[in-house]
């Protein structure tokens, strides 16, 4: 009966994962810490294992509706691999008490600016995705966000700081990648998910091995988890492609803003 619990709730945290283009670890760490009595390390090492394989089914059908390119998933992918490793040793190091506070205040922050971006006076307004528009294999991809276009070789930037958090708390690449690829590198919130989840790949394949050897994997626990996630992805991938990017970031802002009270007050 266990066994079938878990793969239920594997299947909700699958679609949120794919909703918000994270893998679902930003949920399933909590819930494994709260619900499961896991220590923090516990709950990130057996989340990265359902996040490996929901972010690898997300990243097929977010290719579906948008083109990812190649190289840029390289970059990032590329240098999220050796900070990843990094600062898995680190989060193994650091007091799992400590671990689990930073790892909300992490999330509360992030919240907090995501929203004041989308709140403040005069801030431009993200177009909605039409679901016309967004059939898989369309030409159209949604139009790209007004702002500062970047140079693509800073994407290598992006990828480490996805490494890091991706070793120290978890999640990496899908929580912070987004809102910095929209704001600077002009891409709409579903093109700016897909290319993320990209990047989160090499980090939670170094990331879950260095838990694993440390002795900080659930397997019992992850497996089902994984397993359910792999049918529920798709159907969050398609909902983020027909909800207004704008009520999308909202929903992600919230998202975080009470994952991380959760945590703080527990």
């Amino acid at each position: 009966m266990q066994w079938w619990l878990d793969l239920a709730l594997g299947m909700g945290l699958g679609f949120v994962g794919g909703l918000f283009g994270i893998g679902g670890g930003l949920i399933a760490i909590p819930v494994l810490a709260i619900g499961f009595g896991l220590d923090q390390q516990l709950a990130q090492g057996t989340a990265m294992l359902m996040i490996l394989s929901n972010v690898l089914v997300a990243i097929r059908r977010y290719a579906a509706y948008h083109r990812i390119e190649p190289r840029e998933a390289l970059l990032m992918g590329a240098s999220s691999m050796g900070f990843a490793w990094s600062a898995s040793l680190l989060a193994l190091w650091i007091s799992a008490a400590a671990l689990a506070k930073a790892f909300a205040l992490f999330l509360m922050v992030l919240a907090g600016y995501l929203a004041w971006q989308l709140l403040r006076p005069g801030a431009p307004k993200p177009g909605a995705i039409l679901p016309e528009a967004i059939q898989p294999g369309a030409s159209r991809s949604g139009a790209p966000q007004p702002g500062p276009a970047v140079s693509r070789c800073w994407l290598g930037l992006v990828g480490a700081l996805g490494g890091v958090l991706s070793g120290l708390f978890g999640v990496g690449g899908g929580v912070v990648a987004p809102p910095i690829l929209t704001r600077w590198f002009g891409k709409s919130q579903t093109q700016a998910q897909g290319l993320a989840l990209c990047s989160v790949v090499p980090g939670a394949v170094i990331g879950l091995a260095t838990y694993a050897l440390h002795q900080r994997v659930d397997w019992w626990l992850g497996l089902p988890l994984s397993l359910g996630g792999l049918f529920t992805v798709p159907a969050g991938v398609r909902l983020a492609h027909r909800l207004p990017e704008r009520q999308l970031r909202l929903m992600f802002c919230g998202l975080m803003l009470l994952t991380g009270t959760t945590l703080l007050l527990r």
